[in-house]
């Protein structure tokens, strides 16, 4: 159970990135609680991950999926660049996360 929390956890902190934006796009009240509503859920689901797995591999692949997934949904939403320097980066970023998990 403990890595499906550290992915929700991750999954939350790539939708708090996007809350980031969404909210200095439009500062309102539903903004800004998606903002704490993300990033609380990914820091419950980080605090139940780290019960069990060691500190060290939760917080690179939480950072790692938020990063990584903070990107993507800058280049899918926001028009960010699509360069395939950026992605090959990316991927590099999500290897490293499978490869944490595979000998974790």
């Amino acid at each position: 159970m403990s890595w499906v929390f550290l992915m929700m956890a991750g999954i939350f902190e790539m939708l708090g990135v996007g809350s980031i934006n969404r909210f200095n796009l439009n500062k309102n009240k539903t903004s800004l609680f998606l903002l704490f509503f993300t990033f609380g859920c990914s820091f419950i689901f980080l605090y139940l991950a780290m019960k069990r797995l060691p500190m060290g591999v939760s917080y690179a692949i939480w950072t790692g999926i938020g990063a990584a997934g903070g990107a993507i949904l800058g280049m899918l939403f926001y028009g960010e660049s699509k360069d395939w320097r950026r992605i090959v980066f990316i991927g590099i970023i999500l290897a490293s996360v499978i490869g944490l998990k595979l000998i974790g």
